[in-house]
């Protein structure tokens, strides 16, 4: 399994920041990657990215929920993944950081995932947090 960590500092408290990325199926506008992501109730969600040439689909679980400080999922079919932002309070703002860890059963195919994933996972992260402080500076809920 890989781990992939990111984090950023956002110019805003840890509460606006937390609302933003607790909507997970606002997540596809956040980044040109993310294609959609389908609330299945329960706190799952069905997400569709394309990512190294492919399209991929999975469905993770919501495992905690505790605002504002932490956000983190599971797959539970598809790509094998959890991730988890943490945000804690700077004077800057929120730092959040991300951390995802993924596994991808076929040999060949985790090798040409592992190439790409850490400047992917950084880029989309990078995406997702500059469209979250975006739209807490023009008020957007």
């Amino acid at each position: 399994m890989a781990t992939i960590e990111h984090s950023a500092v956002l110019h805003a408290p840890p509460e606006k920041v937390f609302v933003l990325l607790e909507r997970v199926e606002n997540f596809a506008d956040y980044s040109d990657h993310i294609k959609g992501v389908e609330p299945l109730g329960r706190h799952r969600y069905r997400w569709h990215i394309h990512a190294v040439k492919m399209d991929w689909s999975f469905d993770v679980k919501v495992t905690e929920v505790r605002p504002p400080e932490v956000l983190a999922w599971k797959s539970v079919s598809g790509v094998s993944n959890s991730g988890r932002y943490e945000l804690l309070p700077v004077p800057e703002g929120t730092r959040v950081r991300l951390t995802v860890d993924y596994h991808i059963g076929n040999r060949l195919l985790e090798k040409m995932v592992n190439k790409a994933a850490r400047p992917l996972i950084n880029q989309v992260s990078q995406q997702i947090l500059e469209r979250v402080e975006a739209r807490l500076r023009s008020g957007a809920p």
